[in-house]
């Protein structure tokens, strides 16, 4: 038999809640618990609401985040007479070595010094209560908070998750089929109808007429076609403080060819020799910047494996650089890695990890190893050096989902391309790996509640 005071320390674990002051009231049927920023989400066939909690009174800087099934709306009215609609939510409660399933309400306890009511419900047929007495049960600390355990504390989280995306494929099909299995509820949002209204006290994002909702992440797959306006709802997003896969720095960085090589040359990361110049006199003296022909000509705008010329001869690769100089087009021009054969290699990265790699191949006669164009792709068995310095190039770009592309030398790998929206159906069917779910472990990793600052929590009116 289970002996209660009028006031109890529990935990939450379904919410990632591991210490709460809980008051003991037989006189309300139904639990209660705290929570603010109240905002349902997910299908009308199953929907689920998200909160925050404040678990510790007067400390509102502790934020923890939670989300759950919601199970019914009740009108509930308090001793004063005031009646409210709650959502009522399920949770395990533990209580010492005692653990059970109850249901509760969701309000707005902050005037109150115990964050959790425990209705006659909640309580046991073997629980008896101590009216005059308080905490019969071990007690617990909001130290708790201060832990890196809160980071584990509630691993099943619902996340509401937007992937920024203008098109219906395979990649964007994968998160959302992925998300959803996961328990996630995620919706897929087009970049250029979102607009945003830009200030200093309340910046949003809105679409289609209405302000887009509180999102826990935020997927990028922004095409080449709208860099620009991608990068900057991507900042909007950042402004507001939500997670994002990759941020607008990197997908920047990523998009323009020329710094991009600069980026890499900076952090010593091995590519193939590159010059650029935006009108040189000499077209000669360009060339014997990189060596001898055949070279590569890149413009810098080219995606997919279009706009980039191989220059067998000298002479082929003078016609070709006048031609693009004649256009006004920026350009590249790059030594032409013999030995690769018309291979590279595409390194998967996430949350800084290699988690898959293909060797692809151009289609026949095409130097060009892209799958777009024909060509085809096997699972590869990468070595350290590659893995290594694909993480590396993932880094330099502040990206935590990268296509990285390499070339096998003479003198080691050489990162042809950092890709920051890599495609997801040539490395899943080549490779047979479910990356999607690798994508989904990077956020969740990334917005469970983290450890508040270190700081020592006081124990008020614990004894």
């Amino acid at each position: 038999m289970l002996e209660f005071g009028w006031e109890e320390w529990i935990s939450l674990p379904d919410l990632g809640l591991p210490a709460l002051r809980a008051k003991v009231d037989t006189g309300a049927r139904t639990s209660a618990l705290h929570a603010s920023d109240i905002e349902t989400f997910g299908p009308a066939s199953a929907p689920k609401v998200r909160f925050t909690v404040h678990p510790v009174p007067g400390r509102d800087d502790l934020i923890i985040p939670c989300s759950a099934r919601i199970i019914d709306r009740r009108t509930v009215t308090s001793s004063n007479g005031e009646s409210e609609q709650r959502y009522v939510i399920a949770s395990s409660i533990r209580v010492g070595e005692e653990s059970w399933r109850i249901e509760m309400t969701l309000t707005d306890r902050s005037s109150m010094a115990s964050r959790m009511l425990l209705g006659r419900e909640a309580l046991k047929d073997h629980i008896t209560i101590v009216a005059t007495e308080r905490f019969q049960q071990p007690k617990l600390s909001y130290d708790v908070y201060t832990s890196s355990r809160v980071r584990s504390a509630a691993p099943n989280r619902s996340l509401r998750i937007a992937v920024l995306s203008r098109e219906d494929n395979y990649s964007t099909r994968r998160l959302v089929e992925e998300g959803e299995a996961r328990g996630h509820t995620v919706e897929v949002i087009d970049t250029t109808r979102c607009y945003m209204a830009i200030n200093a006290l309340s910046p949003e994002v809105h679409y289609d007429g209405k302000r887009l909702p509180r999102y826990d992440a935020v997927i990028p797959r922004i095409g080449a076609s709208i860099t620009s306006y991608g990068t900057a709802v991507i900042r909007q997003f950042e402004t507001i403080g939500t997670f994002c896969l990759n941020g607008s720095d990197g997908i920047s960085s990523s998009r323009d060819k020329l710094y991009a090589h600069q980026l890499m040359a900076r952090h010593k990361i091995g590519m193939p020799n590159t010059a650029f110049a935006a009108s040189p006199k000499d077209t000669d003296s360009l060339m014997r910047l990189v060596g001898t022909a055949p070279l590569i000509v890149k413009l810098l705008e080219s995606t997919q494996g279009k706009g980039v010329v191989l220059a067998e001869t000298k002479k082929a690769a003078q016609s070709v650089i006048d031609a693009f100089r004649g256009l006004k087009a920026n350009f590249l021009v790059q030594d032409f890695v013999k030995e690769a054969a018309g291979e590279d290699i595409r390194c998967l990265v996430v949350g800084g990890k290699v988690v898959a790699a293909m060797k692809r191949t151009g289609a026949e006669g095409d130097f060009r190893s892209n799958l777009h164009r024909g060509g085809s792709a096997k699972v590869v068995r990468i070595s350290k050096e590659e893995r290594d310095v694909a993480v590396r190039a993932a880094k330099a770009f502040k990206l935590s989902l990268a296509g990285v592309d390499l070339l096998r030398s003479e003198s080691g790998p050489k990162v042809l391309e950092v890709n920051s929206s890599p495609g997801l159906e040539g490395i899943e069917t080549a490779t047979k790996k479910n990356i999607a779910g690798k994508v989904f472990e990077a956020i969740e990793t990334q917005v469970r509640p983290m450890p508040t600052r270190s700081r020592k929590l006081l124990d008020k009116g614990s004894e």
